[in-house]
Parts: C-alpha cells; structure tokens; sequence
C-alpha cells in the first residue's frame, strides 16, 4: 500500500498506525482499558504487521515505560527487527522542565530495547515547569545528536505548532507531528485551525482515537447494555451515554451501510474515511487489545470509499459534532 512522510520528514508511515496505550498494564490505563500481560500483547501486534501496518506510537506516560517494553517485546517475538518499523514515543511533561528530556532520553532508549526512537513527542502543551521554547530546543538537541529522528507534538493548538515550528527551523529541526484527537464525531481541527496550519506547515496530524472510544463501531448501537460494562472513566471520557448513541445512531448506520457494500466494518469505513477525507494529512492511531482489532484496523487500508460516500459520510457526521 502507499505509505506517506512523516511530515517533511524521509520516514514513511503507513496511513494507520497501531497505538499503544493499552499496553501500559496495571494503573491508571486499567480505567480504560484492561491490562494485558505480554503473551496478549504480542499476537496484537503480529496481527498489525501481518497486515502491513509498519509503525506504532506509544508513550513514557504509558506505564512508565511498561508499554514501551511490552511493545519492542512484542515486535522483536514477530520477527520485526529495530529499523524495520517506525517507532513513535513522548517525554511527559507534568511537573517537570525540560532538562527532563535530555535526562530520560536513556530511559526511553532501554525500554525500547534497542529499536530507535523515530518520533519524539512532547505529550501535551501544558504542565511542564519550563516553557514550551525551552522543551522544543530540548528535543531539538536531541535530533541533533541522532539520539531521535524526529520531533513532533501533542495537542497543540495552531497558535502553538506555528511557534513550535519556528522555533524548530530556528535550530535546524523540522516540526513533523501533532498528535490530536479526531473522527467522524471530532473534526474541530476544521474549525480551530489545526487542519490549515499542518497543511501549511506540512505537519502530519496523527488522530488518536478515530473511533471516539468504539462508539463508530456501532457495538454500542448493537447492545446498548455494553455501554454500563465499561469503566466509568471511559464512559465519561468517551461520551458514553444512552443519549449519545441516540444522537449519533444515523451516522453509524450510515457507516454500516456502506460497510455492506464493501464488505467491510463500520470502524473500517470511519477509518478509510478519516485517512482519505483530510487527504495524506491525517494519519490514524486506533488501539487494540485483541488480535483481530488490529487486523481489522489494517484492513481498512485497502478499503477505497468513492468520493459520494465520503461526501454522504461528511454529511452525516456534521449534526453530530
């Protein structure tokens, strides 16, 4: 399948990913999603790459490192050397200054186990005790030693990528990212100028949730009473309500009937549309904790919509933002 830069970046990135967060084990993640033990994780991520998926982002936030480990596990047991794929990872910010970027990098380094850092990301744009200048001059240098190839971001607004990039360029590094959430029921990069400012920056925007939490699976739709078994945390977090799956029930049965005609999912037509709509701009990172997760995620790479249902799909998803 054609793959696409990482920004202006020479790293080529297939139009899905595989996020990580899931693989953080016991604490904070157990909110969302259930912890997995390694020999769950790695089936997971075989499935990813035998469907051609080549790249994954994970975070220092996420387990302290634990999903860092269980991924570069999980990829070293599929047969995937360091080099091989692109691995995406993120300094975390709260209450700390950005020394702490220079002084974790080895952290980040051994719980990768020796695949190298691709992408480095700063988490999120607040919470640090240093300003955003001093922790992008930070991950500059990095990028400079070739400890990191490149530097992106996390839940910038567009007033903050432009200065993020300037103050890149002004140190011989470009910005290459900006993680932010989006889907067919999160497209406020249209609105607060996120979508304009990549395109002119030539920024990759990576969408971290594309389904919005399941809900554009459409199994809540199926069984509402899924909705009460997951974490309260999740439900808040994810907008999962009875309301909601009562607002957003046309458009998912917009997404199943096209799915039937190409034989697909509804989740893989949310994510065929949310990688073709926005053009080679967004990327997407759909999690997973069981095989067949991941391997419906890659098949969505080879689901084509036309430009009707894409245009049908827009159409639907507007009244429920």
């Amino acid at each position: 399948m054609r793959k696409r830069r990482l920004g202006s970046t020479d790293i080529e990135i297939t139009p899905i990913g595989l996020g990580c967060m899931q693989f953080a084990g016991p604490g904070m993640v157990e909110q969302f999603y259930p912890a997995l033990d390694q020999p769950s994780v790695t089936p997971v991520v075989k499935s990813a790459l035998d469907g051609g998926i080549n790249w994954f982002d994970t975070a220092e936030m996420y387990g302290r490192g634990a999903s860092e480990r269980a991924l570069t596990t999980a990829l070293r047991e599929s047969g995937a050397t360091p080099g091989t794929v692109v691995v995406a990872t993120k300094w975390a910010p709260i209450l700390r200054t950005a020394a702490s970027i220079g002084r974790t990098i080895e952290a980040r380094i051994s719980s990768l186990q020796g695949y190298p850092i691709d992408l480095h990301q700063i988490h999120m744009p607040y919470g640090s005790l240093s300003a955003i200048p001093r922790q992008l001059r930070a991950m500059a240098a990095l990028c400079r030693a070739g400890q990191i190839s490149s530097v992106g971001v996390s839940n910038f607004s567009a007033r903050q990528m432009r200065t993020a990039s300037a103050l890149l360029r002004a140190q011989g590094v470009t910005l290459a990212s900006n993680q932010v959430q989006i889907s067919l029921l999160n497209r406020k990069i249209e609105r607060n100028g996120v979508l304009e400012t990549a395109r002119q920056l030539g920024v990759t925007l990576i969408a971290y949730s594309p389904l919005s939490s399941g809900v554009l699976s459409g199994k809540f739709h199926e069984d509402p009473a899924n909705v009460r078994s997951r974490p309260r945390v999740r439900r808040l977090v994810g907008g999962l309500s009875q309301r909601a799956l009562a607002r957003t029930a046309p458009l998912v049965d917009g997404l199943r009937a096209i799915a039937r005609a190409h034989g697909g999912t509804a989740s893989q037509v949310a994510l065929s549309w949310l990688t073709t709509y926005y053009g080679e701009t967004v990327v997407a990172i759909p999690g997973g904790t069981k095989p067949h997760h991941a391997q419906e995620a890659a098949a969505a790479m080879h689901l084509r919509l036309s430009e009707r249902e894409l245009a049908h799909l827009d159409g639907l998803s507007r009244p429920a933002r």
